[in-house]
């Protein structure tokens, strides 16, 4: 196998990796890397921090393992190579009546990164997260071949699903998918005038897929003001989209000014009718809605940004009240920022749903974005709350630590899949991840 010295990126940009990758594209040609030595495997890199980087290293770039190995139209179950796109799981399947039953907001992300980050999507409060409907996962852990489900190699399954890839290089899974009468979402469009509103519709929502856009530059009387979407899958037969917009250059630093974002909030905002609306989407432009500008992180400029992602419990809403506050105040946040509620579910140890509110917001790369992130991570400590490690990119071993108790046990499960530690990544020695103590 051909190793290419590449200097590579997450999807925020600020943070980078020089190192060797190789792009197999068949097994045997995985398998001849690994007698090399095992090393960490990555996917399509969205990711926000460093997670799917190995400065000094080498890496293996999935992408090209991306086959489709088996379906069950009766049960709508699919067996596929790591490297296969989720949207590409939608795009092939839902006009056979199924798609994906937990899909991230992107659906460039890759079956492999899914399970390494235990994914939760639009439905996280009534279906769990991604790897609660993983049967299967098979792992290389060097020349050895390993499966693992949730009653057969348990340990290894559970510390797998949201593992970030330190169980073993995953090669393929068979996930259960959900079942689909059409390709289209009919979406209900709900605007929220204040903070209160808003919590007060994520609450009584009973839509199976919920999502909401928050004004976060919003402040007083209207803090917390947004949009509330509500979706159900519907019979509809809306064209699947193929083509994308491309940002061509890096974007000058005054596209996300302050009066900028302002701005376009309030346009956003004023989109939807005070009545609310009904509309009709199709899948990827309901699950995925930034797809449809390829590169979008682009639009941060050269610099790139940080996306600051927590969940809070639910009785600790004020203090979420008291960030989206500071946030506002600060005039630092872009035009993306996502309010969701949660349920319990979660597949691993390491994995970052829990029961609460969840906040996911940008940041471009400014100097005083650092302290302010770093304020709004005590503060989601503070409360017993959880960063999303797809998304950090500022926190420390202690915190992390901490809001993942279990982490000691799945640190022990890795070591024993990977006694050497060859898997580690930027992400798990900044945070010190392998380390049990």
């Amino acid at each position: 196998m051909r190793w290419k010295e590449t200097e590579y990126a997450a999807w925020g940009r600020v943070l980078k990796a020089h190192g060797e990758l190789a792009r197999p594209e068949r097994v045997s040609a995985l398998k001849a890397v690994l007698e090399e030595g095992l090393v960490p495997a990555i996917g399509n890199r969205r990711s926000y921090n460093d997670a799917p980087l190995n400065s000094g290293g080498r890496a293996i770039d999935m992408t090209r393992l991306d086959r489709i190995l088996s379906f069950d139209p009766e049960a709508g179950v699919v067996e596929a190579e790591a490297g296969v796109q989720i949207g590409e799981l939608a795009r092939i399947f839902a006009p056979k009546g199924w798609i994906p039953t937990i899909m991230p907001g992107t659906g460039m992300a890759t079956l492999g990164g899914c399970i390494a980050q235990d994914v939760h999507g639009k439905a996280h409060h009534v279906d769990g997260s991604f790897g609660q409907h993983v049967l299967s996962v098979t792992l290389l852990q060097g020349e050895r071949r390993v499966v693992a489900t949730p009653t057969r190699n348990k340990a290894l399954f559970g510390a797998t699903m949201g593992g970030v890839g330190q169980t073993g290089v995953i090669l393929s899974a068979k996930i259960r998918m959900t079942p689909c009468p059409g390709t289209s979402v009919r979406v209900t469009e709900t605007r929220a005038e204040n903070w209160d509103q808003f919590i007060a519709l994520l609450d009584k929502s009973t839509a199976p897929y919920v999502v909401g856009w928050i004004d976060a530059a919003a402040k007083g009387a209207a803090l917390g003001r947004g949009i509330l979407e509500e979706g159900t899958l519907s019979s509809g037969r809306e064209p699947w989209p193929r083509k994308a917009r491309k940002v061509p250059l890096d974007a000058p630093g005054f596209l996300l000014s302050p009066p900028v974002v302002r701005l376009f909030n309030s346009t956003y905002y004023k989109r939807v009718p005070a009545e609310g609306r009904i509309v009709e989407r199709p899948i990827p432009e309901f699950f995925f809605p930034l797809d449809k500008i390829h590169d979008w992180n682009r639009l941060y400029g050269k610099r790139g940004f940080y996306q600051f992602q927590n969940v809070v419990p639910l009785d600790e809403v004020e203090t979420l009240r008291r960030i989206v506050e500071k946030i506002a105040e600060s005039g630092l946040a872009s035009p993306l920022a996502v309010l969701k509620r949660m349920g319990p579910g979660r597949a691993g140890p390491m994995s970052f749903p829990m029961e609460g509110y969840t906040l996911a917001l940008d940041f471009p790369a400014r100097a005083a974005a650092r302290p302010l992130i770093e304020e709004l991570e005590r503060m989601t400590l503070e409360v017993g709350g959880r960063l999303y490690l797809a998304k950090d990119a500022l926190a420390d071993e202690a915190m992390i630590k901490a809001m993942y108790p279990e982490h000691a046990a799945w640190a022990a499960i890795c070591d024993k899949a990977d006694p050497e530690r060859h898997l580690q990544t930027d992400l798990t020695r900044r945070l010190n991840l392998r380390s049990g103590s």
